[in-house]
């Protein structure tokens, strides 16, 4: 008989919660449990209170052949040495950033109009 340490999804929509369940390997995965040895919460902030575990439950049934999950045996590690991590600081509030103005298109100077006769007075004239 294969049993494993497992956990069984018990929260509601978009709010998970789990218990850490001894199980056959073979039941669905919200089946009957043989027993429960610990809870588990995502949603907890403080990452250290997300787990709850009964350590000498879990020691007795590896003792005597319980493979934990991948997922649980993280958590047994993290329990163990009690290295939790630390949350992520949120992204500092920065203000919007503001579109540079597009510059003023500038104009071609335009083709020198023809001098007037008084104009034409005044400028020396090239020989």
């Amino acid at each position: 008989m294969a049993v494993r340490i497992r956990m069984k999804r018990i929260g509601r929509t978009h709010r998970p919660f789990y218990r850490i369940c001894v199980m056959h390997q073979q039941n669905a995965r919200d089946g009957k449990a043989i027993e429960e040895v610990g809870t588990y919460d995502p949603m907890v902030a403080d990452k250290s209170k997300r787990v709850v575990l009964k350590m000498d439950r879990i020691d007795h049934w590896v003792s005597v052949g319980a493979q934990p999950s991948d997922k649980v045996a993280v958590l047994i590690k993290k329990v163990k040495t009690g290295n939790f991590g630390t949350a992520k600081a949120p992204a500092p509030m920065l203000a919007p950033k503001e579109r540079p103005k597009p510059a003023p298109a500038e104009e071609a100077p335009a083709a020198e109009a023809p001098a007037t006769e008084g104009e034409a007075a005044e400028a020396p004239a090239e020989s």
